[in-house]
C-alpha cells in the first residue's frame, strides 16, 4: 500500500499541470477501462445527469474536463438545439472526443483545448456547466482549486447550474469499507495493470478514497459563491450527481 500511496502522491505533486501528463498517457484505453472498472455503471450515471440537465432545456452548455467527450456528446445528442462546448487540457483525449463526435455526425458540439484556470469564454456565457468524473481532479489536493471554481462560476450565467457527476463517500460504514476495497484492488490494481499507467490509476483510487463527503462538498461550493447545493446519491452513495446554482443578484 505504501508504494501505491507514493505513486499517487507523486502524480499529484508533479511540476506544472500536475495531472496533465497522467491523462495524456491513457486516452486510447480510457473509455474501455471506465466501462470495465465500473461494470458500465458510469454510463448509467451520465444518463442520469443528462436527464437532469435536459429538464432545464439549456441552450449554451460547457462540459469542463470533458476528456474523451462522453458527457458532451450525450448532451449534444439529447439537446439538438443546444450548443455544447467540451473543454479539457488533454489534446490526446480531445482527439478521441472529436472522432466520436464525427462518427455520430454531430454538428452542435465542439471541443476546445485549454487550462480550466483561465478559460477563453466571456462572463455569464453558459446556462449550464457540467463535469463528469473530473471534479475530483480539479479539487482534490489541487493547488489551483480556487482558480478552477472561480472560472466555472464566472462563465455561468446568473441562475445557471453547475452539475457534477462524481464519486462520493457512502455514509454507511460497511458500504464505505467495501467501496474503498473496490478502489484499492479493482481500480488501483486491475486498472493500473491493464492501462500500463500505474500512477494514474493509483491516483484515481487514492483521490476517490479520500474525497469529500457530501457536507464537505457543499461547504466547498458555497465558499465560492454557489447556493442551493443538492446531492442525488447513486449506488448506495458511492457516486452522486450534485447540483449547485450561481445566484441571481
Amino acid at each position: 500500500m505504501a508504494t501505491n500511496e507514493h505513486l499517487a502522491r507523486e502524480t499529484m505533486q508533479a511540476k506544472g499541470k500536475p495531472l496533465q501528463k497522467m491523462f495524456e498517457q491513457v486516452p486510447q484505453r480510457y473509455d474501455f477501462l471506465n466501462r470495465l472498472l465500473t461494470f458500465r455503471l458510469d454510463e448509467a450515471w451520465r444518463r442520469k445527469a443528462v436527464k437532469l440537465i435536459s429538464e432545464e432545456d439549456p441552450r449554451e452548455i460547457m462540459d469542463v474536463g470533458t476528456g474523451t467527450g462522453d458527457l458532451a456528446i450525450r448532451l449534444a445528442r439529447k439537446l439538438n438545439g443546444a450548443h455544447v462546448v467540451g473543454y479539457d487540457f488533454s489534446g490526446s483525449m480531445l482527439e478521441v472526443a472529436r472522432k466520436k463526435a464525427r462518427s455520430s455526425d454531430l454538428d452542435n458540439v465542439k471541443f476546445v483545448e485549454g487550462d480550466a484556470a483561465s478559460m477563453p469564454f466571456e462572463n455569464d456565457r453558459f446556462d449550464l456547466v457540467g463535469i463528469s468524473f473530473a471534479f475530483r481532479n480539479i479539487t482534490f489536493k489541487n493547488p489551483n482549486t480556487g482558480l478552477y471554481l472561480k472560472e466555472i462560476y464566472r462563465t455561468l450565467k446568473p441562475g445557471g447550474k453547475f452539475v457534477i457527476v462524481e464519486s462520493s463517500q457512502p455514509r454507511l460504514r460497511p458500504v464505505r469499507f467495501l467501496f474503498h476495497q473496490y478502489l484499492n484492488y479493482i481500480v488501483s490494481g486491475i486498472g493500473g495493470k491493464i492501462s500500463g499507467a500505474r500512477g494514474a490509476y493509483h491516483y484515481l483510487a487514492f483521490s476517490a478514497r479520500n474525497f469529500y463527503t457530501r457536507n464537505e462538498l457543499t461547504q466547498l461550493l458555497e465558499s465560492y459563491g454557489f447556493v442551493s447545493v443538492e446531492h442525488k446519491p447513486m449506488l448506495l452513495g458511492a457516486a452522486a450527481v450534485s447540483v449547485a446554482i450561481k445566484p441571481v443578484f
